[in-house]
């Protein structure tokens, strides 16, 4: 599935959060974008995924048939999943039941809700399902994990993770960048992962792109890891 993004531009009070031109996130690639803190990574992400409505341009996925507008249409709901913070979990029930949940929306049964579960049981260490409780009692790391599972149930062919590795050990950070490596390769999926570790995302990303003040800084291909040397070289100098 490709985005394009054009002539994007959200504001808060004088405060321009994103102003991107265009930008095409191509059918099938894992994307990273980085930036400091108030570069607009969560705002760009939320406005993809329509969560909040842009001053003026467009948002559109392109795919074999499908040609839409995010923000006047939910039909992208339908091959698309995301975490982005808590506030997507329904932290009064346990995991399993927010799993079923979530299996029920997307008319999983539940023989497919328990294979997919188990995949991704070494994932999960054990200390997600079977378990009784709350989502609200969970540590932060795994409520993240909660979060990236739900948003990976569908199997969708867009996905986006606001960043992924926070809270997790470095065990489970180690665990997400495989998990999403052979996800993106086994089924082409579009994937949007925004992080403030340079290191992970030149890992996983065959492209990264650089954000500040809602900007496009920097577009860079990363497909040989030449990446990271532009971007420590960036930010020492931001510094």
């Amino acid at each position: 599935m490709e985005i394009i993004i054009k002539n994007l531009i959200k504001t808060f009070g004088e405060k321009v959060a994103v102003d991107i031109p265009e930008l095409t996130i191509h059918s099938g690639e894992l994307l990273g974008l980085v930036g400091n803190n108030g570069a607009g990574k969560s705002t760009l992400f939320r406005l993809i995924l329509d969560l909040i409505k842009a001053d003026t341009g467009t948002v559109r996925m392109f795919g074999t048939g499908i040609d839409i507008n995010v923000a006047e249409t939910e039909e992208w709901k339908d091959w698309t999943g995301a975490f982005v913070d808590e506030s997507f979990l329904i932290d009064y029930l346990t995991p399993d039941e927010y799993f079923q949940f979530i299996a029920r929306l997307t008319d999983t049964t539940d023989e497919q809700l328990q294979d997919f579960l188990a995949q991704y049981q070494h994932f999960m260490a054990d200390e997600l399902t079977g378990q009784k409780k709350l989502i609200r009692t969970l540590s932060a790391g795994n409520k993240q994990k909660v979060g990236i599972m739900a948003a990976m149930l569908l199997r969708p062919q867009v996905l986006i993770l606001d960043e992924p590795f926070n809270f997790l050990d470095p065990s489970s950070q180690n665990a997400i960048k495989h998990l999403l490596k052979k996800y993106n390769e086994e089924t082409g999926a579009t994937i949007l992962v925004s992080s403030h570790n340079l290191q992970h995302t030149v890992d996983i990303s065959g492209r990264i792109v650089l954000l500040e003040h809602g900007k496009v800084i920097q577009d860079i291909d990363n497909k040989e890891k030449q990446a990271q040397t532009i971007l420590e070289n960036y930010f020492e100098i931001d510094d």
